[in-house]
């Protein structure tokens, strides 16, 4: 299922016309802390690029997309996934387990999975992401079964026509050698860096507007050697790319770091090169105050992944403090395995909820939540041309429709993680339409959800 990747031609100049609010995330102020908010106004988008946002804007060869009746924000971004689990929701002997048995039970079903199976997976997740808002998403693959690779996500994500930051995971540690993963998902070393230069060389894009970018992802400190943590993140920097784990997740990844390293997670990360920009922790729900503190003085960044978090037990995350402290701090949908969904709005509604369960009603705003569902995602990614709407960024867009019967009554429309629709009317990436009215209008949803049904019937055997 792996296809050659190209950039799609820019698509034709458009005007987002009349838009009842408009939350550009830009332009923060003591009046306005989360952004500038336009009423009644334009955007006017051309060769990738949104080129004016205003009142009355107008251009001869632009085509006119109604927006009355719709807030319009920046594309949400997803800053933690695998979206290779979109095969396993619901799975029953999965359903009531903590991560460590949650993912024992899932690793002989992922070892059945074939490459196309991967293709599919990723189709679907990035469709499901799509029709929630989401523009960008970053993936974390960490297992490889049966010849699947990397490339098979991004030519999905290519076909869907999303912004994908597609991080090379790894497993090398097996049961046999202490690990938690069996011993048939697990790499060699040699051969996951070989692998790791290989997918960036091929697939990474550095530059302003790029729809591929690669980082390097050992799966977690449970999983991999001291080593291959260290030499990732050498060869991260030797490469100029990112570097992303999961860290501090729940109780027992916390256990078992004092156990086998002596040291708390953050003090692991940090002798082994992992802080510092280039560097975004999956999790971190039980980091204390002093790696609070470490994360927010090297800028590391955290994907939070409340709904997660929530099915399997893991706690609620400190990020009030972690905001608080000056950490950069996305949302991610995580697996769908460990999710069992993919909506990001339903990650921004479920973080300011679980802020407010601990800290308080005014510990979190709905547009802060939203905030850090699409500026502070770009942040955690090191992306500086999407997640605001503001002349010059990439033209990255979700307009949402209020005036159905899921807003009705909303005395504050903009107020989306708290009176907000589920879905987004349409939905442009680089200025391409990849949801017109509701539908997916990249790939037939249709047929995907028949390859879907095929290859599940394929792994329940």
């Amino acid at each position: 299922m792996s296809r050659p990747v190209a950039r799609k031609a820019p698509a034709k100049a458009a005007i987002l016309k009349g838009a009842e609010a408009i939350l550009t995330m830009d332009g923060e102020s003591a009046d306005a802390p989360f952004g500038v908010e336009l009423h009644g106004a334009d955007i006017l988008i051309r060769g990738g690029v949104i080129e004016a946002v205003g009142q009355g804007l107008y251009a001869d060869d632009a085509d006119l997309i109604r927006v009355q009746g719709c807030v319009v924000t920046p594309g949400l971004v997803n800053t933690h996934h695998h979206l290779f689990q979109t095969l396993t929701r619901a799975v029953p002997a999965a359903q009531d387990a903590l991560l460590f048995g949650w993912l024992q039970t899932l690793y002989p079903i992922w070892a059945r999975m074939q490459p196309e199976d991967f293709y599919i997976s990723a189709a679907v997740g990035l469709a499901e992401l799509a029709c929630s808002g989401c523009t960008t998403s970053s993936d974390h693959l960490y297992l490889f079964p049966n010849g699947a690779r990397l490339d098979d996500t991004i030519s999905a994500a290519r076909d869907i026509g999303l912004r994908l930051h597609a991080t090379r995971g790894a497993m090398s540690i097996g049961e046999s050698a202490g690990g938690l993963p069996p011993d048939a998902l697990v790499e060699g070393e040699a051969a996951i860096l070989e692998d790791s230069i290989r997918v960036i060389d091929a697939f990474h894009d550095p530059a302003p507007g790029a729809m591929t970018r690669v980082g390097v992802a050992p799966c977690s400190p449970f999983s991999v050697s001291r080593e291959l943590m260290r030499d990732a993140a050498l060869l991260a920097r030797d490469k100029g790319v990112m570097l992303h784990t999961h860290l501090a997740e729940n109780d027992e990844d916390i256990a078992y770091s004092l156990e086998k390293f002596g040291c708390r997670p953050g003090q692991y990360a940090e002798d082994l090169g992992w802080t510092g920009a280039d560097v975004w922790h999956a999790h971190c729900v039980k980091l204390d105050g002093g790696e609070i503190d470490l994360f927010a003085r090297s800028g590391t960044g955290v994907a939070h992944c409340p709904c997660s978090n929530c099915r399997l037990g893991s706690g609620i995350a400190p990020v009030r403090a972690m905001r608080d402290a000056g950490v950069k701090v996305g949302l991610g949908v995580d697996g769908s395995a460990s999710n069992d969904g993919g909506a990001l709005m339903a990650e921004a509604r479920m973080a300011m909820l679980l802020q407010r369960v601990s800290r308080g009603a005014d510990a979190m705003a709905a547009r802060e939540a939203l905030w850090m569902a699409t500026r502070g995602g770009a942040e955690v990614l090191g992306r500086d041309d999407i997640g605001r709407v503001a002349p010059g960024l990439r033209a990255d867009l979700a307009v949402w429709d209020v005036s159905t019967v899921e807003t009705a009554g909303s005395w504050d429309p903009a107020a989306l993680a708290l009176a907000g629709p589920r879905e987004v009317r349409h939905l442009f990436v680089e200025g391409r339409q990849v949801i017109r009215d509701g539908w997916l209008s990249t790939l037939d949803a249709g047929r995907l959800a028949q390859d879907q049904a095929r290859a599940l019937a394929r792994l329940r055997g």
